[in-house]
Protein backbone atom coordinates (compact mmCIF):
# COMPACT_ATOMS: atom_id res chain seq x y z
CA UNK A 1 0.00 0.00 0.00
CA UNK A 2 1.20 3.42 -0.66
CA UNK A 3 2.00 5.40 2.21
CA UNK A 4 0.98 9.40 1.65
CA UNK A 5 3.28 11.34 1.08
CA UNK A 6 3.86 14.15 4.39
CA UNK A 7 2.27 17.43 3.22
CA UNK A 8 -0.90 14.95 2.10
CA UNK A 9 -1.07 13.22 5.49
CA UNK A 10 -1.15 16.49 7.23
CA UNK A 11 -3.87 17.93 5.19
CA UNK A 12 -5.34 14.59 5.73
CA UNK A 13 -5.34 14.80 9.85
CA UNK A 14 -6.15 19.14 9.65
CA UNK A 15 -9.63 17.61 7.29
CA UNK A 16 -9.94 14.98 10.20
CA UNK A 17 -9.66 17.33 13.03
CA UNK A 18 -11.87 19.95 11.69
CA UNK A 19 -14.57 17.34 11.03
CA UNK A 20 -15.76 17.74 14.73
CA UNK A 21 -16.21 21.52 14.59
CA UNK A 22 -18.14 21.64 11.74
CA UNK A 23 -20.38 18.37 12.80
CA UNK A 24 -21.29 20.77 16.04
CA UNK A 25 -21.68 23.80 13.99
CA UNK A 26 -23.86 22.08 11.75
CA UNK A 27 -25.81 20.88 14.60
CA UNK A 28 -26.38 24.41 15.82
CA UNK A 29 -27.22 25.32 13.12
CA UNK A 30 -30.15 22.52 12.52
CA UNK A 31 -31.04 23.51 16.46
CA UNK A 32 -33.84 23.50 17.65
CA UNK A 33 -35.63 20.10 16.07
CA UNK A 34 -37.94 20.31 18.88
CA UNK A 35 -39.86 22.28 21.27
CA UNK A 36 -37.66 24.04 24.33
CA UNK A 37 -38.75 24.14 27.52
CA UNK A 38 -37.44 27.42 29.66
CA UNK A 39 -38.38 26.83 33.12
CA UNK A 40 -39.32 29.56 35.32
CA UNK A 41 -39.19 29.44 39.33
CA UNK A 42 -42.06 31.72 40.35
CA UNK A 43 -45.95 31.57 39.34
CA UNK A 44 -47.60 32.45 36.32
CA UNK A 45 -48.07 36.49 36.32
CA UNK A 46 -44.88 37.33 38.43
CA UNK A 47 -42.01 39.04 36.59
CA UNK A 48 -40.08 36.67 35.92
CA UNK A 49 -42.83 34.89 34.25
CA UNK A 50 -43.10 37.85 32.05
CA UNK A 51 -40.13 37.84 30.62
CA UNK A 52 -39.51 34.56 29.54
CA UNK A 53 -42.86 34.87 28.11
CA UNK A 54 -41.30 37.71 26.27
CA UNK A 55 -38.78 36.08 25.22
CA UNK A 56 -39.86 32.89 24.71
CA UNK A 57 -42.47 34.21 22.12
CA UNK A 58 -38.94 35.93 20.51
CA UNK A 59 -37.49 32.49 20.44
CA UNK A 60 -40.11 30.60 18.80
CA UNK A 61 -40.61 32.82 16.26
CA UNK A 62 -36.61 33.22 15.21
CA UNK A 63 -36.08 29.96 15.81
CA UNK A 64 -39.24 27.94 13.88
CA UNK A 65 -40.19 25.55 17.37
CA UNK A 66 -41.71 26.03 20.27
CA UNK A 67 -40.46 27.52 23.45
CA UNK A 68 -42.80 26.56 26.35
CA UNK A 69 -42.56 28.58 29.42
CA UNK A 70 -42.76 25.79 32.32
CA UNK A 71 -43.94 27.39 35.82
CA UNK A 72 -41.76 25.67 38.74
CA UNK A 73 -42.23 27.80 41.78
CA UNK A 74 -41.09 26.77 45.00
CA UNK A 75 -38.13 27.08 47.45
CA UNK A 76 -37.37 30.74 46.43
CA UNK A 77 -36.67 29.54 42.68
CA UNK A 78 -34.47 26.68 44.21
CA UNK A 79 -36.57 24.09 42.42
CA UNK A 80 -36.95 25.17 38.78
CA UNK A 81 -33.11 25.74 39.30
CA UNK A 82 -32.21 22.21 40.22
CA UNK A 83 -34.73 21.16 37.60
CA UNK A 84 -32.21 22.90 35.25
CA UNK A 85 -29.11 21.86 36.28
CA UNK A 86 -30.57 18.18 36.49
CA UNK A 87 -31.63 17.96 33.07
CA UNK A 88 -29.47 16.97 30.28
CA UNK A 89 -27.39 19.73 28.63
CA UNK A 90 -28.74 19.21 25.09
CA UNK A 91 -29.95 23.13 24.64
CA UNK A 92 -34.13 21.69 24.76
CA UNK A 93 -34.17 22.70 29.10
CA UNK A 94 -33.29 26.60 29.69
CA UNK A 95 -33.58 28.49 33.30
CA UNK A 96 -35.05 31.85 33.48
CA UNK A 97 -32.00 33.11 35.80
CA UNK A 98 -33.26 36.44 37.88
CA UNK A 99 -31.80 37.94 40.79
CA UNK A 100 -32.80 35.41 43.05
CA UNK A 101 -30.53 32.71 41.81
CA UNK A 102 -27.93 34.98 42.75
CA UNK A 103 -29.15 35.91 46.32
CA UNK A 104 -30.41 31.94 47.05
CA UNK A 105 -26.23 31.12 47.23
CA UNK A 106 -25.74 32.61 49.96
CA UNK A 107 -29.11 32.93 51.91
CA UNK A 108 -29.62 28.85 51.67
CA UNK A 109 -27.17 26.73 53.89
CA UNK A 110 -27.81 23.36 52.26
CA UNK A 111 -28.54 23.58 48.16
CA UNK A 112 -27.88 20.63 46.38
CA UNK A 113 -26.25 22.53 43.50
CA UNK A 114 -23.80 25.43 43.30
CA UNK A 115 -25.06 27.83 41.07
CA UNK A 116 -22.32 29.78 39.41
CA UNK A 117 -20.76 26.33 38.50
CA UNK A 118 -23.67 24.02 37.15
CA UNK A 119 -25.84 26.99 35.53
CA UNK A 120 -24.18 27.81 32.01
CA UNK A 121 -24.99 31.93 31.41
CA UNK A 122 -26.70 32.29 27.83
CA UNK A 123 -27.89 35.57 27.86
CA UNK A 124 -29.20 38.53 30.17
CA UNK A 125 -32.33 39.95 28.80
CA UNK A 126 -33.32 43.07 31.27
CA UNK A 127 -32.91 45.02 34.42
CA UNK A 128 -35.71 46.69 36.30
CA UNK A 129 -35.19 49.13 38.88
CA UNK A 130 -36.95 48.40 42.79
CA UNK A 131 -38.45 51.95 43.78
CA UNK A 132 -38.51 53.36 47.48
CA UNK A 133 -42.38 54.27 48.11
CA UNK A 134 -43.78 55.38 51.01
CA UNK A 135 -47.16 55.91 52.50
CA UNK A 136 -48.43 59.57 52.06
CA UNK A 137 -48.74 59.80 55.50
CA UNK A 138 -44.87 59.69 55.41
CA UNK A 139 -43.93 63.41 55.74
CA UNK A 140 -40.62 63.36 53.76
CA UNK A 141 -40.24 63.46 49.74
CA UNK A 142 -36.72 63.02 49.20
CA UNK A 143 -34.31 60.97 50.32
CA UNK A 144 -32.30 62.86 52.93
CA UNK A 145 -35.76 64.00 54.28
CA UNK A 146 -36.55 60.18 54.65
CA UNK A 147 -32.94 59.40 55.87
CA UNK A 148 -33.32 61.77 58.63
CA UNK A 149 -36.62 60.96 59.31
CA UNK A 150 -35.83 57.57 59.75
CA UNK A 151 -32.96 58.32 62.02
CA UNK A 152 -35.08 60.90 64.68
CA UNK A 153 -37.34 57.85 64.89
CA UNK A 154 -34.99 54.67 65.18
CA UNK A 155 -36.77 51.49 65.11
CA UNK A 156 -40.43 52.98 64.60
CA UNK A 157 -40.48 52.96 60.80
CA UNK A 158 -41.72 49.26 59.51
CA UNK A 159 -40.12 48.56 56.13
CA UNK A 160 -42.55 45.66 54.05
CA UNK A 161 -41.04 43.74 52.08
CA UNK A 162 -41.85 40.34 49.71
CA UNK A 163 -40.14 37.84 52.31
CA UNK A 164 -37.31 37.36 53.69
CA UNK A 165 -34.85 37.18 51.66
CA UNK A 166 -36.76 38.90 48.47
CA UNK A 167 -34.96 41.35 46.10
CA UNK A 168 -37.24 44.12 48.13
CA UNK A 169 -35.55 42.75 51.56
CA UNK A 170 -32.13 43.00 50.33
CA UNK A 171 -32.67 46.55 48.80
CA UNK A 172 -34.13 48.01 52.16
CA UNK A 173 -31.24 46.22 54.17
CA UNK A 174 -28.87 47.89 52.03
CA UNK A 175 -29.66 50.65 52.46
CA UNK A 176 -29.96 50.01 56.04
CA UNK A 177 -26.50 49.61 55.76
CA UNK A 178 -25.58 52.23 53.63
CA UNK A 179 -27.53 55.38 55.43
CA UNK A 180 -26.81 53.90 59.36
CA UNK A 181 -30.72 53.69 59.85
CA UNK A 182 -33.11 51.57 61.13
CA UNK A 183 -36.12 50.67 59.43
CA UNK A 184 -37.92 47.16 61.29
CA UNK A 185 -38.42 44.86 58.33
CA UNK A 186 -41.60 43.50 58.38
CA UNK A 187 -41.97 40.33 55.90
CA UNK A 188 -45.07 39.32 53.82
CA UNK A 189 -45.47 36.21 51.52
CA UNK A 190 -45.50 38.18 48.48
CA UNK A 191 -45.54 41.77 47.07
CA UNK A 192 -48.95 42.00 46.34
CA UNK A 193 -50.27 41.99 50.42
CA UNK A 194 -46.97 43.85 51.32
CA UNK A 195 -48.46 47.02 49.09
CA UNK A 196 -51.63 46.24 50.35
CA UNK A 197 -50.54 47.27 54.00
CA UNK A 198 -48.12 49.71 52.28
CA UNK A 199 -51.48 51.41 50.94
CA UNK A 200 -53.11 50.58 54.57
CA UNK A 201 -50.73 52.20 56.45
CA UNK A 202 -49.92 49.66 58.20
CA UNK A 203 -46.03 49.79 56.79
CA UNK A 204 -44.44 53.03 56.22
CA UNK A 205 -42.12 51.98 53.54
CA UNK A 206 -41.07 49.13 50.90
CA UNK A 207 -38.31 49.05 48.20
CA UNK A 208 -40.23 46.67 45.95
CA UNK A 209 -39.71 46.00 41.96
CA UNK A 210 -41.10 49.18 40.16
CA UNK A 211 -43.53 47.09 38.30
CA UNK A 212 -45.59 45.94 41.38
CA UNK A 213 -46.17 49.84 43.10
CA UNK A 214 -45.45 51.96 39.48
CA UNK A 215 -49.49 52.03 39.18
CA UNK A 216 -50.68 53.36 42.49
CA UNK A 217 -47.60 55.59 42.22
CA UNK A 218 -48.89 57.26 39.03
CA UNK A 219 -52.08 57.47 40.55
CA UNK A 220 -50.85 59.37 43.82
CA UNK A 221 -51.78 56.62 45.79
CA UNK A 222 -48.26 56.27 47.20
CA UNK A 223 -44.80 58.53 47.16
CA UNK A 224 -41.99 57.68 45.12
CA UNK A 225 -38.74 58.90 46.92
CA UNK A 226 -36.21 57.09 44.52
CA UNK A 227 -35.32 54.39 42.55
CA UNK A 228 -32.59 51.85 43.33
CA UNK A 229 -31.14 51.89 39.67
CA UNK A 230 -27.37 53.38 39.20
CA UNK A 231 -29.33 55.42 36.89
CA UNK A 232 -32.83 56.74 36.13
CA UNK A 233 -35.78 54.97 34.90
CA UNK A 234 -37.64 55.95 31.94
CA UNK A 235 -40.66 54.99 33.37
CA UNK A 236 -40.31 57.26 36.41
CA UNK A 237 -38.11 60.06 35.06
CA UNK A 238 -38.61 63.14 37.35
CA UNK A 239 -37.74 60.45 40.50
CA UNK A 240 -34.28 60.27 41.46
CA UNK A 241 -32.07 57.40 42.22
CA UNK A 242 -31.20 56.41 45.56
CA UNK A 243 -26.98 56.66 44.46
CA UNK A 244 -27.54 60.36 43.71
CA UNK A 245 -27.83 61.07 47.35
CA UNK A 246 -26.22 57.70 48.76
CA UNK A 247 -23.13 57.47 46.70
CA UNK A 248 -22.70 53.86 45.46
CA UNK A 249 -26.30 53.03 46.12
CA UNK A 250 -27.44 50.01 43.44
CA UNK A 251 -30.11 47.27 44.41
CA UNK A 252 -32.06 45.96 40.97
CA UNK A 253 -33.92 43.20 39.57
CA UNK A 254 -32.26 41.55 36.81
CA UNK A 255 -33.35 38.67 34.08
CA UNK A 256 -31.61 36.09 31.81
CA UNK A 257 -31.32 32.71 30.02
CA UNK A 258 -29.32 29.94 31.57
CA UNK A 259 -28.67 26.26 30.63
CA UNK A 260 -27.23 23.28 32.30
CA UNK A 261 -23.15 22.88 32.43
CA UNK A 262 -22.21 21.16 29.81
CA UNK A 263 -24.32 22.73 26.70
CA UNK A 264 -23.02 23.14 24.18
CA UNK A 265 -21.24 26.60 23.37
CA UNK A 266 -22.81 26.61 20.13
CA UNK A 267 -26.04 25.86 20.58
CA UNK A 268 -25.91 29.39 23.64
CA UNK A 269 -24.23 31.43 20.71
CA UNK A 270 -26.68 30.93 18.47
CA UNK A 271 -29.36 31.81 21.78
CA UNK A 272 -27.40 34.37 22.87
CA UNK A 273 -27.35 36.31 19.49
CA UNK A 274 -31.05 35.88 19.25
CA UNK A 275 -31.72 36.96 22.71
CA UNK A 276 -29.50 40.07 21.79
CA UNK A 277 -31.49 40.56 18.47
CA UNK A 278 -34.74 40.82 20.60
CA UNK A 279 -33.46 43.13 22.69
CA UNK A 280 -32.90 45.81 19.87
CA UNK A 281 -36.61 44.98 18.55
CA UNK A 282 -38.66 48.15 19.16
CA UNK A 283 -41.80 46.32 20.23
CA UNK A 284 -39.65 44.01 22.79
CA UNK A 285 -37.80 47.17 24.30
CA UNK A 286 -41.41 49.41 24.25
CA UNK A 287 -42.86 46.56 26.46
CA UNK A 288 -40.21 46.10 29.01
CA UNK A 289 -40.35 49.92 29.08
CA UNK A 290 -43.90 49.57 30.45
CA UNK A 291 -42.48 48.12 33.41
CA UNK A 292 -39.44 50.33 34.23
CA UNK A 293 -37.36 47.93 32.83
CA UNK A 294 -34.16 48.12 29.65
CA UNK A 295 -32.43 45.98 27.60
CA UNK A 296 -29.36 44.25 29.03
CA UNK A 297 -27.70 43.14 26.07
CA UNK A 298 -24.18 41.71 26.13
CA UNK A 299 -22.16 38.07 25.89
CA UNK A 300 -22.60 34.84 27.98
CA UNK A 301 -19.54 36.17 29.57
CA UNK A 302 -20.82 39.39 30.39
CA UNK A 303 -24.10 37.44 32.42
CA UNK A 304 -21.74 35.34 34.09
CA UNK A 305 -19.73 37.74 35.96
CA UNK A 306 -22.98 39.81 36.56
CA UNK A 307 -24.37 36.50 38.29
CA UNK A 308 -20.85 36.31 40.09
CA UNK A 309 -21.11 39.89 41.21
CA UNK A 310 -24.40 40.18 42.31
CA UNK A 311 -23.81 36.54 44.22
CA UNK A 312 -20.85 38.11 46.11
CA UNK A 313 -22.79 41.73 46.77
CA UNK A 314 -25.54 40.05 48.55
CA UNK A 315 -23.92 37.49 50.18
CA UNK A 316 -22.11 40.55 52.12
CA UNK A 317 -25.52 41.76 52.88
CA UNK A 318 -26.79 38.56 54.01
CA UNK A 319 -24.24 37.74 56.07
CA UNK A 320 -24.07 41.64 57.63
CA UNK A 321 -27.81 41.73 58.42
CA UNK A 322 -28.02 37.67 59.47
CA UNK A 323 -31.02 36.91 56.75
CA UNK A 324 -32.18 33.40 56.94
CA UNK A 325 -34.29 31.51 54.30
CA UNK A 326 -37.78 30.89 55.81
Amino acid sequence: MKLPHRRQFLHLAAGAAALPSVSCFAWAQAYPTRPVRIVVGLTAGSASDIVARLVGQWLSERLGQPFVIENRPGAGTNIAAEAVVRSTPDGYTLLLVASPNAINASLYDKLSFNFIRDIAPVAAISREPNVVVVNPSVPTKTVPEFIAYAKANSGRINMASAGNGSTSHLAGELFNRMTDVNLVHVPYRGGGPALTDLLAGQVQVFFPPMVVPIGQVRAGKLRALAVTTATRSEALPDIPTVGEFVPGYEASVWFGLGAPRGTPAEIIDRLNQEANAALVDPKIKARMADSGGSALAGSPADFGKLIADETEKWAKVIRAANIKAE
